[in-house]
Formats: structure tokens, C-alpha cells, sequence
């Protein structure tokens, strides 16, 4: 598994739907350069059970994202096609309908592969037939990425684990504290707690307090 903090995210264009209805294609995150922070997030499939858990939770709080200027992203090895029909499908019925934020089909699977959170590879077998070892589906892989395009936190889960949206709103906030005034965000930070100057005045200063 690779580790992407500090590097730039991989660059991809995708057919994906927007606005919970509209198909777009050649989707990137190259739009959002310069411009907006990124919570790009990986789920194993669409009509699952873990799954609409995790979106409809992001959907729930995509004002909180909205706030810090955070574009929320979903992808997923399913078609635009897949998506769309999920999408449409009430909640009641295990849909995510109003869902707004851009879902994006790595149908070809390159996208999940190139984060590093395909959960299994293509391989030769001993008769040398090519075939797919593993699930064939994308890890529970999140990447928070800043305005310059550089993932600056990811966390990957196993295929059952789902993810806290809150943890996720914790991390943009440090991210953006430090951002802003140059100190660093010591264990359980949150929105309004001491952080840390990064020198050991800084250290000492934050130490005494706590």
C-alpha cells in the first residue's frame, strides 16, 4: 500500500455524475487547483450495505464541507450508468437519492490502482491466462488534498470498516489551522483547542498549559 501524503494525487479523467443526475465526462480534480481543498473517497460498490451509510453521512454534513471550502468526491468501480440508477433509488429502498456531490465511475479500474486502493491485481495463473486475484472492488481509501493538489492526509480501510465523516471534518479543520497560522496540532485537536508552536518554546509553552 502506498503512502501518497506529500505527493501530488494522481491525475485521472472519469465519466462521473454530478448534482445526483447529471452525466459529465473527462471529470477531474484539476478544476478544484488552487481554488478548494479535496476529500477525494474510495468505496468498494455501488447497491452495497457499508456503502450508502458513508455517502448519504457525507451528504448529511456536505454543508460543513461547504463551509470550509472542501469539494466532497465519491468514486467507486461502478458505471456512470450504476451510479445514476443508485441515485435515483429512494433511501427506504437502500438508495442515496439527494445526494449532490460528484460521483465518479473508475469502471476501468486505473483510478483505484493508481491510489493504491484496489483491493487485488491482475496476475498471471499457472496456465498463463490472466485473472484477477483479490476483490476486484476499491478499499474504503479517503485522501484529503490540498489547493496545490498534494494529499496532505489519507486513511484506508479494510472492505466491513466505515470511516467517521466527523474525523474527516477534524482533519480539514488542523489542516487549515496550520494552513493559517503556521502551528502544528497536537493529539485530539479540535477547532478552538491550544495548538503548538513548531519550536520548542513552542513545546514548553503548550506543555505547561496542559
Amino acid at each position: 500500500m502506498s503512502v501518497l501524503v506529500g505527493k501530488k494525487a494522481p491525475l485521472f479523467e472519469a465519466d462521473a455524475v454530478l448534482n445526483g443526475a447529471e452525466f459529465t465526462e473527462k471529470f477531474s480534480l484539476e478544476q478544484y487547483i488552487g481554488k478548494k481543498h479535496v476529500v477525494f473517497f474510495f468505496y468498494p460498490m455501488d447497491f452495497t450495505f457499508v456503502c450508502p451509510t458513508e455517502i448519504l453521512a457525507f451528504q448529511e454534513k456536505i454543508e460543513a464541507f461547504e463551509q470550509r471550502n472542501v469539494a466532497v468526491v465519491g468514486c467507486s468501480v461502478d458505471s456512470k450508468f450504476s451510479h445514476l440508477a443508485w441515485l435515483n433509488m429512494p433511501k427506504e429502498q437502500g438508495g442515496i437519492a439527494g445526494v449532490t456531490y460528484p460521483l465518479v465511475s473508475d469502471f476501468g479500474k486505473t483510478i483505484s490502482a493508481n491510489f493504491d486502493v484496489l483491493a487485488g491485481e491482475y496476475d498471471y495463473n499457472e496456465d498463463g491466462e490472466m485473472e484477477f486475484d483479490g476483490e476486484p472492488v476499491a478499499y474504503r481509501g479517503l485522501f484529503l488534498i490540498d489547493k496545490q493538489g498534494v494529499v496532505r492526509h489519507q486513511v484506508v480501510n479494510d472492505l466491513p470498516l466505515g470511516r467517521s465523516i466527523d474525523e474527516t471534518i477534524r482533519m480539514i479543520d488542523a489542516l487549515q489551522f496550520f494552513e493559517e497560522n503556521g502551528e502544528v496540532c497536537p493529539a485530539n485537536w479540535k477547532s478552538g483547542d491550544d495548538a503548538i508552536q513548531p519550536n520548542q518554546e513552542g513545546i514548553n509553552s503548550y506543555l505547561s498549559k496542559h
